[in-house]
């Protein structure tokens, strides 16, 4: 069976840079196992496959080399990319998917796009876990959570930059990955994350879509603005525009085709 497949880097204006994913629509969809093994042999954050319901509305499934991804933003972005080039005159989409119902995606003035994605703000964790303690060189002080991932809030980006992890020690805090965050020391962003996640995909993701859904909310609260910027401090690095509005966060980014061609299963 041959199938098509096209490799996007998101949020990014260029290649090599941002979050590769891997984008695949099929008529049906393929077989759990099928997909798994593919993401696998892909080895990127994330494949991501759609089935078609009409040429503006399809089904999206998420994976990671390990397991399947409840919500993923970097490559639903890919995949939006991917159906805006097939049709220059699609401005916008529906994608449906289990965990986070519908969400739309549209092509804006500037060729970006941007997703409409649920509110999921952290709250508070009074009691914080031993893994993160022991996980992180550069201890937490003030730590959020949501079914995603802990957030760990760092007082300098230098303590963001420079954290070193123990991958077996924060894989003990599964199904939750690690987020670490601070105020952004730069006149181009209001904020810096690094996103790490042994459990469920492997070791630092380069730019993480859904994790903003979170941290936007968290840093428009603090402050005091409906309207950031976000950098994610990885080694390839990504940048995100965000939007708080109400129980939705807009997020916003460029992305840029790295390959388009066929695979063999």
């Amino acid at each position: 069976m041959e199938l098509e497949i096209t490799v996007v880097d998101a949020f990014t204006d260029a290649v090599f840079g941002g979050n590769p994913a891997a984008v695949i629509i099929t008529d049906e969809w393929l077989s759990d196992d099928l997909m798994q093994s593919i993401a696998a042999e892909n080895n990127l954050s994330e494949t991501a496959f759609l089935v078609s319901a009409d040429p503006s509305a399809y089904q999206i499934r998420w994976f990671s080399p390990l397991t399947e991804i409840a919500f993923c933003g970097h490559a639903t972005l890919a995949s939006a990319f991917v159906l805006f080039n097939k049709s220059p005159g699609l401005t916008s989409l529906i994608f449906s998917a289990e965990a986070v119902g519908e969400l739309l995606v549209t092509k804006t003035e500037s060729d970006q796009v941007q997703m409409d994605f649920p509110n999921t703000r952290p709250e508070s964790v009074e009691s914080i876990p031993d893994a993160l303690i022991d996980g992180l060189s550069i201890p937490p002080e003030e730590v959020y959570c949501n079914s995603q991932a802990y957030f760990v809030i760092y007082q300098s980006e230098s303590d963001v930059l420079s954290v070193l992890r123990d991958n077996e020690t924060l894989k003990r805090l599964k199904p939750r990955d690690v987020v670490v965050t601070s105020r952004s020391e730069s006149s181009h962003y209001d904020f810096i994350s690094r996103y790490f996640w042994p459990a469920n995909g492997g070791d630092e993701d380069p730019v993480t879509g859904s994790i903003h859904t979170g941290l936007a909310p968290l840093w428009a609260e603090s402050l005091g603005k409906k309207e950031l910027v976000a950098y994610q401090a990885s080694r390839r690095g990504g940048v995100l525009n965000c939007v708080v509005s109400g129980d939705r966060v807009l997020i916003s980014g460029n992305a840029a085709q790295y390959l388009h061609g066929s695979i063999t299963v």
